[in-house]
């Protein structure tokens, strides 16, 4: 089932223009029942592998995990090194992920016995700062394991989401990860299904579309380049600003 389509804000122009944008890119792809994963570790799994690579590439490193039923969290720490670098070889930076993985893994064992249910029982903003802590996991990998495994309503930002904001003149160069995430959170309804949808299909567009080589005439968005204009952005709030059921 899609998400409900979200209502704009009267008088607020940039409320409108992101509301357009999800209906159009909504209409044209549907629902994309974004995040896959068969359980929420698996999700974590894929939030760190998916780091500058193709979710093909995340997709063989998870099947080999798999493979040798080490989507667990005593299992992936208690791995060799080595073992587990050629497991997640083909998500790229193996050496890097693994050790990232490890990261987060070893957070979750030590703060929360390797009970997830119990890390998302924490307040958001309080647990999205712990995320940022461990090594190596930064704002949109630390808001797609709040989002997607655990079903926290958090906008993510990725790059797709940045470049076609600019192309259409909604945001400028320098505009921050915070900012561009309140120009969401801050004019959409605040339900997970619905941030969840419209990343998905930011992610769609930027991959079909919104490529270093646009194909701008084969957009669905195509018809908005005209009359874009630049969001404003306040500035990152204070985080008891930021806070969402």
């Amino acid at each position: 089932m899609n998400p409900a389509r979200p209502k704009g804000n009267p008088g607020d122009p940039a409320s409108d223009y992101l509301i357009r944008f999800y209906e159009v890119l909504n209409d044209h792809f549907g629902n994309l029942h974004w995040w896959p994963g068969d359980s929420t570790l698996e999700i974590l799994i894929g939030a760190v592998l998916t780091q500058n690579t193709a979710w093909r590439n995340v997709e063989q490193a998870i099947h080999n995990l798999k493979q040798k039923n080490l989507i667990r969290i005593d299992g992936i720490l208690n791995t060799d090194r080595a073992v587990l670098e050629a497991l997640l070889r083909p998500a790229g930076f193996f050496r890097v992920k693994t050790k990232r993985l490890r990261n987060l893994l070893q957070f979750v064992a030590d703060k929360y016995d390797g009970d997830l249910d119990r890390m998302f029982e924490e307040e958001i903003w309080s647990l999205r700062d712990k995320l940022l802590s461990i090594h190596g996991i930064g704002e949109e990998t630390a808001d797609c394991i709040l989002l997607y495994g655990g079903l926290k309503s958090i906008f993510v930002v990725d790059a797709y989401t940045r470049r076609m904001l600019e192309r259409h003149g909604l945001i400028g160069h320098r505009t921050t990860y915070s900012e561009i995430q309140d120009l969401f959170m801050d004019r959409l309804p605040h339900e997970q299904s619905l941030f969840g949808q419209y990343h998905a299909l930011l992610v769609e567009a930027g991959k079909r579309f919104c490529r270093q080589v646009p194909r701008c005439e084969a957009c669905p968005l195509g018809k908005f380049l005209v009359a874009a204009v630049k969001l404003p952005t306040t500035g990152k709030k204070e985080t008891e600003n930021r806070h969402v059921a």
